[in-house]
């Protein structure tokens, strides 16, 4: 497997937001940001290394200081989730 992107970087550089299409994205109402909680995880939490791409990296980093418990909420979000999925697939 080749780790080498084939986006048209200049290309992608060069647009506009009015290029970029979000037709398929809800908008993020009132409602949404006052029920949006951070979660972050349990301080009893173990250390592991996990590899990571630069750039999902780089825009964690960007966020500030607490990069590393960002992505581990991140994580634990995204694990929850597919528990609930793979949860409703049995009960179907």
């Amino acid at each position: 497997m080749s780790n080498t992107s084939k986006t048209d970087w200049t290309r992608i550089d060069a647009m506009s937001d009015d290029d970029i299409g979000t037709s398929d994205i809800p908008p993020l109402t009132d409602d949404f940001f006052e029920k949006a909680q951070l979660r972050m995880p349990e301080a009893s939490a173990g250390t592991v290394s996990v590899s990571v791409d630069f750039e999902t990296l780089a825009w964690f980093q960007s966020k500030g200081d607490a990069a590393e418990q960002h992505m581990a909420a991140a994580l634990k979000i995204y694990a929850e989730a597919q528990r609930n999925v793979i949860g409703e697939r049995r009960s179907a």
